[in-house]
């Protein structure tokens, strides 16, 4: 008997963010493999009785494999039931989805994928700043902070990501940051752009910081942290409320 997977987006953090669907599937599941930053009040929601399974990865700590999440995600598809696969944000946003449906394809296991509030879009709302404006802020670009090493990528495109009329958001970059702002005023990006660093948003931990993607770069050489953030930067980071203070 095969089951039944859905792949759940659980929003920036906040479980009122959930949409309706996703909270009908968490009622529903027999198990709930879970993303670190998809757990406390949002498996609220799970069927009580379920199995719920962490799996997250988080950078600079020890984390499961892929290939194990995948295994593990068939393996408990491959007994029944119906099982959620929750991932934060959305989940066909740097969430390693594509891994996963590949596994789920080669077993033959059926699956559906229920979309979440993205971080991007959470983070501009937490914030209190949109991610375009007529004019000055036609192009939103997402990119990630790093690749499967944990360096900054080597491929990105340094010309688009230096664009002062774009406003770009970077996942999971903390840590690449600093070499990217270098990379990106060399490139002719105004070490003035205004620049937010937004992290834990939508969660009791929430943290905003105004700054220049100069000072946050410096600031980011210093300390990182350990609370998950995106950084924002373009013609609308000056914008907003809330804020803690920043770097200059």
């Amino acid at each position: 008997m095969t089951g039944f997977v859905s792949f759940v987006g659980s929003g920036p953090g906040d479980p009122e963010l959930l949409t309706l669907k996703a909270v009908d599937r968490l009622k529903r599941a027999d198990a709930v493999l879970f993303d670190d930053l998809s757990s406390g009040p949002i498996l609220s929601h799970a069927r009580p009785g379920a199995d719920l399974v962490g799996v997250g990865k988080r950078a600079g700590r020890p984390s499961p494999k892929q290939d194990h999440v995948s295994r593990l995600l068939v393996d408990y598809a491959s007994e029944g039931g119906r099982i959620v696969r929750l991932k934060s944000g959305d989940s066909g946003l740097f969430g390693r989805l594509e891994e996963e449906l590949v596994a789920l394809r080669a077993a033959g296991i059926p699956y559906e994928i229920i979309p979440g509030v993205p971080s991007a879009v959470g983070a501009a709302a937490a914030c209190g700043i949109p991610l375009t404006r007529r004019l000055t802020a036609r192009r939103v670009q997402f990119v990630t902070g790093h690749d499967a090493s944990g360096a900054l990528p080597e491929d990105i495109d340094l010309k688009a990501l230096a664009d002062p009329l774009a406003c770009t958001v970077v996942f999971m970059g903390k840590r690449t940051f600093p070499a990217l702002a270098a990379a990106l005023m060399a490139e002719g990006l105004p070490g003035t752009t205004p620049a937010i660093l937004a992290e834990a948003v939508w969660t009791p931990e929430q943290v905003l910081t105004r700054a220049t993607v100069a000072g946050l770069a410096e600031r980011l050489a210093g300390e990182t942290g350990t609370r998950p953030a995106l950084i924002l930067y373009g013609p609308l980071a000056e914008m907003g409320v809330g804020f803690d203070e920043g770097a200059a």
